[in-house]
Order: structure tokens, then sequence, then C-alpha cells
């Protein structure tokens, strides 16, 4: 198995050992991106993965609008702006601090 495949991800299946499709990496993004949305940070290992330029296609074909991690993996990829359709916490949207997280 990959060191950066993080294998709690996945308590519903056997954790693969590559992910060799689009379909696998596509399922692995939104494994990823919706445990980071509850505060399971990645580790180190799968950032610097996710980040590499081979995974910009993958981000791409996820379209997970409704997660914040999601979009960040768009950012970082320099994909175009994807429109967020997840919840916006009104006790949170003014608040100026907002803008530097």
């Amino acid at each position: 198995m990959s060191d950066w495949i993080d294998g709690t991800l996945y308590p519903d299946v056997d954790v693969p050992s590559e992910l060799s499709t689009l379909a696998d990496r596509v399922d692995f993004l939104a494994r990823l991106c919706s445990a980071w949305d509850f505060g399971i940070l990645p580790y180190a290992e799968t950032v610097e993965e996710i980040r590499k330029a081979e995974w910009q296609e993958v981000v791409e074909a996820c379209q997970l609008l409704t997660s914040p991690a999601y979009h960040l993996l768009r950012e970082w990829h320099q994909l175009p702006d994807a429109v967020y359709l997840g919840q916006r916490l009104t006790y949170i949207a003014d608040d100026p601090n907002l803008a530097y997280i």
C-alpha cells in the first residue's frame, strides 16, 4: 500500500494498495474531502500527493461542490472557481476575519 493512502478513509471496504483508475482516485478524493470537512486532517504525505499536477484531472472530475475542502483542492490546482453548494454559516458569514482563513 502507498504510504499516502489513508486507510481510515475506507471503513466499508478493504483499503486499496493503489489507485490506478480515475474512478478509484475520484472515490479517494470524495472520501478525503468528506473527512476533512468534518475536521479529520489528511496526512502530510497525502496532501503532498494530491497537490501533484497529475491530480488536476481527478479534482475536476470529482465535483464535490458541497465540500469546502474540495474547493481548496480546486484552488491548489488552479482550476476555475466552481459554484459552492454547501452550507453558508450565518454566524460567521459577516466575520471580517473569515477572509484570513
